[in-house]
């Protein structure tokens, strides 16, 4: 319970503010929108930046963790797609979009925040080694499959055309990426440069938790709620179990493991409904499952680390 108190509960405040900040109109929807494309665009992608230049990527790319989480990450989309599929009968754009539901946890908004608040600010490199590869991985294995679905008939060129280009324009990946070149190739970055990207990157994660809470205030769940539920037990339930069998069986160190499990055990990421809208497949689903499965993390969440210890 101390955990729930101490750790949990005051990332979901700073979210609960931002709902009722927007619930009372003292900010409106362009607001929310402004501060959200602010910190998904500039602030969060400058945070990554900096987090995987200065990474040790021999030390911290263990395929261990990497394995660990991406299995059960894939395991979900699987499960989301094919439970969709064939046991609530949708069609298969909709299917891949709810596949992309379970896969792709809150990774930076909740993960990032609850570790360090949990564990101290020298336990995020394992998160940060596994968010590097969380947008590029989870949205090419998102994109592939709605395109491959989209362009049948049109040949396989078709599709990594249009793989390429949806990866090209993601402001994460493209931080991510700027990040490892900076890194692999030792640059050094001027000392004014530097300090202002940590004071854009510094504003990224509490902005971007005020603005969740607004943005899930517009979505009110609305029908589909079996398939809404099934979403959120298998992100919130499913996911971080197999993540934690794939953790204890491949021996991660204790950090690795306590890293992976609590990102694996996060609500569905904004990213999912922006993935749905991008499609037009299934949105009521996406927007409904960020929510509930945001307010039922408070509680799973809390489980899950107190199974951690």
């Amino acid at each position: 319970m101390q955990a729930l108190v101490d750790v949990i509960l005051p990332v979901f405040l700073v979210v609960a503010f931002g709902y009722g900040a927007t619930w009372r109109g003292w900010m409106s929807a362009g607001t929310i929108d402004g501060l959200m494309k602010f910190t998904q665009n500039f602030a969060i992608p400058c945070l990554l930046f900096l987090a995987i230049a200065r990474l040790d990527l021999g030390q911290e790319f263990d395929w261990r963790l990497l394995t660990s989480f991406y299995t059960g990450a894939v395991s979900g989309f699987v499960l989301g797609l094919l439970g969709a599929r064939y046991l609530f009968r949708r069609g298969w754009e909709d299917a891949i979009a709810v596949g992309f539901i379970c896969l792709f946890s809150n990774s930076l908004l909740l993960g990032l925040p609850i570790t360090e608040r949990a564990y101290g600010p020298d336990a995020l490199a394992a998160n940060f080694a596994i968010i590097a590869l969380h947008s590029p991985v989870c949205y090419m294995i998102g994109i592939t499959a709605m395109e491959a679905v989209r362009a049948r008939g049109q040949g396989v060129g078709a599709t990594l055309g249009r793989v390429a280009l949806g990866m090209g324009r993601n402001a994460l990946v493209i931080g991510i990426v700027l990040g490892a070149s900076v890194n692999l190739s030792a640059l050094v970055l001027p000392t004014a440069l530097e300090h202002a990207l940590e004071l854009i990157a510094r504003a990224g994660l509490p902005a971007a938790l005020f603005g969740l809470g607004g943005v899930l205030f517009r979505y009110r769940p609305e029908g589909d709620l079996r398939l809404i539920l099934y979403a959120c037990a298998v992100s919130l339930l499913v996911h971080p179990a197999i993540v934690w069998g794939m953790g204890r069986g491949l021996s991660l160190s204790e950090a690795q493991f306590r890293s992976a499990v609590v990102t694996a055990a996060m609500a569905p990421g904004v990213n999912a409904y922006v993935f749905a809208n991008m499609y037009g497949a299934a949105r009521r689903v996406a927007a409904s499952s960020v929510l509930i499965g945001t307010v039922a993390c408070i509680v799973t969440a809390w489980f899950w680390m107190a199974m951690l210890g």
